[in-house]
């Protein structure tokens, strides 16, 4: 696939990162010619000077036989102009953007026919948002992922000194839940290094354990896993951004929620917008504030400004004060892991958690949801087995007989509103939604072809 992507900033060059690695032709478009240089020497893709938006820019990047352009500049009128350009000019097939302004997302319409042709509106804020409620609503929960629209979720969890899971093989996992329970251990990390795990493997403290469930059976899992622990009701949110403003709008009518801004301005703007929550004026990692507003007594504690020192600094002063988990933004990939491994709780990459989102629509095979894994190390994906048995290599078969490459798992299939764990003997029907797990993304382009249509495969 040939595929365009404008901007090489912190999203744009993990994308290109992540899909140059799958035999796509990929050129990038920037106007910082350092920042090109760097990804040329790094990557196997081109790379071209110039503003994303101009037409002999984009002539240049080779838009005229483009099958997609990635819009991810750090302006929204650049990207949408962009894809107004693709469109127009050059009519390419799919065109992908990332736009950040509520101004512009509060008005869909915008975005439909020829008025702004963008295919795929991609949102970091809203992503982002709804990524860090998640690990808010699963206390324990280190990622949360979403499945068929929700009706299943991958979650993962940390094996802790002492827990419910350390010391225990994957069978006994499954025999500590109530009986009509069924979940499947799809991997475990142990030391930054994946495991594909049957049921006699053991956890031990420091892995990270991903299990799949029906949705509705999350909550009875993570409560038989962390029941030594009290659910999360008061919460403090560090900072007033999109996110943080957002964040507090859908947690407060479950949740006893402080926001924390530093400008009296963007305070008083949140505070007429809430309805429940307590918006507080201050820094987050003033120590004082924190005492006062009890931070030893808060479950959850989220630094979400602009600024990844600011939220490490204060994640780390919440959590020595007392704070039960503390969630921290940090924007720069590389300090997410170190920051685990410190006295943060978890780290959420923005990036990560976007670039999730823009891989979903990028893969081929009728793939409808692709979720990153530990930073990128792995991917979880949802494709649906569309054809039947001569035209598909899945539909008809039993789990057993579909020729996976090295790498790659079929967790669980989603049938209607029906969660089926993938044991061997489950035979697939037309479509079905597959949840697999890929451990080696160099695999990513046999699982596209499993899952392409064809005349007949017999």
């Amino acid at each position: 696939m040939k595929i365009m992507i404008l901007g090489a900033g912190q999203v744009g060059s993990s994308v290109a990162s992540s899909l140059s690695r799958e035999e796509n032709d990929i050129t990038v478009v920037d106007t910082n010619a350092e920042r090109l240089s760097e990804l040329q020497d790094k990557l196997d893709i081109r790379g071209v000077l110039g503003n994303a938006s101009h037409p002999t820019v984009l002539t240049r990047a080779g838009a005229e036989d483009a099958d997609m352009v990635v819009a991810l500049t750090n302006s929204d009128e650049i990207n949408m102009v962009a894809c107004q350009v693709c469109y127009t000019i050059f009519h390419t097939p799919t065109k992908i953007a990332r736009v950040r302004a509520a101004e512009y997302l509060n008005y869909p319409e915008l975005f439909s026919g020829e008025h702004c042709p963008v295919d795929v509106l991609i949102s970091p804020e809203k992503l982002v948002t709804e990524h860090v409620q998640r690990l808010i609503e699963y206390p324990g929960a280190l990622q949360v992922l979403d499945f068929a629209q929700g009706r299943a979720q991958v979650v993962a969890v940390a094996v802790v000194d002492g827990g419910a899971l350390e010391g225990h093989a994957v069978s006994d996992f499954r025999r500590m839940l109530p009986g009509e329970i069924d979940i499947r251990v799809a991997a475990i990390f142990r030391e930054e290094k994946a495991l594909v795990p049957d049921s006699t493997t053991v956890m031990l403290s420091g892995d990270v354990v991903f299990f799949l469930a029906a949705r509705g059976d999350i909550p009875a899992v993570m409560t038989e896993i962390r029941k030594l622990e009290k659910p999360a009701r008061r919460v403090i949110l560090a900072g007033g951004g999109n996110i943080g403003a957002n964040l507090a709008a859908v947690l407060e009518d479950r949740y006893n929620v402080k926001l924390v801004e530093r400008s009296p301005e963007r305070a008083e703007w949140i505070a007429e917008r809430l309805e429940k929550s307590i918006v507080l004026v201050g820094d987050c990692s003033d120590e004082d504030l924190l005492r006062e507003e009890n931070i030893d007594q808060t479950d959850v504690f989220c630094a979400l400004t602009n600024e990844d020192e600011a939220n490490v600094l204060s994640a780390m002063l919440a959590k020595r004060m007392g704070a039960r988990k503390v969630i921290s933004l940090v924007n720069r990939a590389a300090y997410v892991e170190m920051m685990e491994a410190g006295a943060i709780d978890i780290a959420v990459s923005p990036q990560q958690v976007t670039i999730g989102a823009l891989l979903t629509h990028v893969r081929r095979g009728h793939m409808v949801r692709v979720h990153s894994l530990r930073q990128g190390a792995a991917e979880a994906i949802e494709a649906v087995a569309h054809g039947d048995s001569r035209s598909s290599r899945v539909v008809g078969r039993a789990v057993e007989e579909i020729p996976l490459p090295p790498d790659v798992t079929i967790v669980g299939i989603v049938r209607g509103d029906d969660l089926i764990i993938a044991h061997h003997d489950a035979v697939f029907e037309p479509e079905d939604h597959v949840i697999l797990l890929v451990l080696d993304k160099s695999r990513i382009p046999e699982v596209e072809s499993l899952f392409q249509v064809g005349v007949t495969f017999l």
